[in-house]
């Protein structure tokens, strides 16, 4: 089935501030909740819908590329959007419970506190922090895509317990005694307006529901440990400067076994030697001398494939630009690829000797060698009209 519309399913236009989508979310959130829909299979499906398209929505770069490319530019590393109908529900709620404000789970407060859930309550996920780091490609790279290994300093599941938090052989994990494993305390108080109850989170077990009988010694029963890890991570052809792409659960471990952070990779762009992009285009500044231009010649200039030879007619004039199709920078998760632009400059000579002098005063009077623009040769601001367009 064909993956619905992010904005149609929030109700959303393209132009709709954040404010506006968060709103939106949190209607369609409070709507669909299972806690208010018991048992409901398609209401929980469109809570995970919601979910997905407010993750893309709600962060700059993914929305960019999403009204870019649509759905398909939600893909691999480039789109590194999460699939929210592959997550369970702690995932979702870890990820965007904090949107209503509040601790635990702050769904909760809006429908009396469990709404018939069992066990009354949903414990806390804990959620590693992201890292975020700069790779530096070559304009070679980027244009093909290209796999990059790199060491990185983070916190890790420990090698000792596990991950878990608990010594080995302690009894591991009990009931958090205070919320009775639901992670969450209520309190009722009595005022002229009735009893009124809140939820918070315990304060015991920090909302996980249980509790560590014996703290692993060598984590201090957090679980992590910092470590270098190597990680592998493939770019994608046509990425550009700035641009933020996300490599799911690479970032910081979580804390006693919960969902790990997300490594972000930063793009930047090394110069290159003779070539500069534009956009997904190329340029390049040829510069052939006087004789060459009037006579004819062929050159060779640089691509991101090797040496390219063109043929430069007699006559040319300075500022014609030569477009060579597909020798650009490929559209990031598209077939297309841009051109390379070649910027034709005659050179004009800043010393002649005095027998190269004589020779160009015989010239200077010939009618060949007046300037005669025809109606066919356009002007400067003609050509960067027809580039630009």
């Amino acid at each position: 089935m064909a993956k619905r519309d992010y904005y149609e399913i929030l109700g959303v236009t393209k132009g709709s501030s954040e404010a506006e989508i968060k709103k939106a979310y949190r209607q369609m959130a409070l709507k669909y909740h299972p806690d208010k829909n018991p048992g409901n299979k398609e209401a929980e499906e469109h809570f995970k819908e919601a979910a997905e398209a407010y993750e893309v929505l709600s962060n700059a770069d993914k929305k960019a590329r999403y009204d870019q490319f649509g759905h398909a530019g939600m893909g691999g590393a480039a789109g590194g959007g999460y699939g929210g109908q592959h997550m369970n529900m702690d995932d979702i709620f870890s990820q965007f419970g904090d949107i209503f404000g509040g601790g635990g789970n702050p769904f909760e407060s809006f429908f009396g506190g469990g709404g018939g859930r069992q066990g009354g309550g949903r414990r806390a996920v804990n959620r590693g922090s992201n890292l975020r780091i700069k790779v530096k490609l070559t304009l070679d790279e980027i244009a093909h895509g290209v796999e990059k290994k790199i060491k990185v300093n983070k916190a890790v599941a420990c090698n000792t317990c596990g991950g878990s938090g608990a010594q080995a052989g302690s009894g591991a994990f009990h009931t958090c005694g205070t919320c009775k494993g639901s992670g969450q305390v209520r309190r009722v108080t009595n005022s002229f307006l009735g009893q009124m109850q809140t939820i918070t989170t315990c304060p015991t077990c920090n909302g996980e529901g249980q509790t560590i009988a014996s703290k692993c010694k060598a984590c201090h029963g957090n679980g992590t440990q910092q470590a270098e890890e190597v990680i592998t991570i493939n770019i994608p052809a046509g990425v550009g400067e700035g641009m933020q792409l996300t490599v799911s659960g690479k970032g910081n471990a979580a804390e006693r076994g919960g969902i790990p952070g997300d490594l972000l990779i930063v793009i930047e762009e090394i110069p290159h030697d003779n070539l500069v992009r534009d956009g997904d285009h190329l340029m390049y500044d040829l510069y052939i001398s006087f004789i060459d231009a009037t006579l004819g010649t062929s050159v060779e200039i640089p691509t991101l494939e090797g040496k390219a030879k063109i043929k430069i007619d007699a006559g040319t004039q300075g500022g014609k630009v030569l477009r060579l199709k597909g020798k650009g920078i490929p559209a990031i998760n598209s077939y297309s690829r841009g051109d390379l632009m070649v910027n034709i400059n005659v050179w004009t000579p800043q010393q002649l000797s005095s027998d190269e002098k004589k020779a160009l005063e015989k010239l200077r009077d010939s009618e060949n060698f007046k300037p005669k623009p025809g109606k066919g040769d356009k002007s400067f601001f003609e050509r960067m009209k027809e580039y630009f367009h």
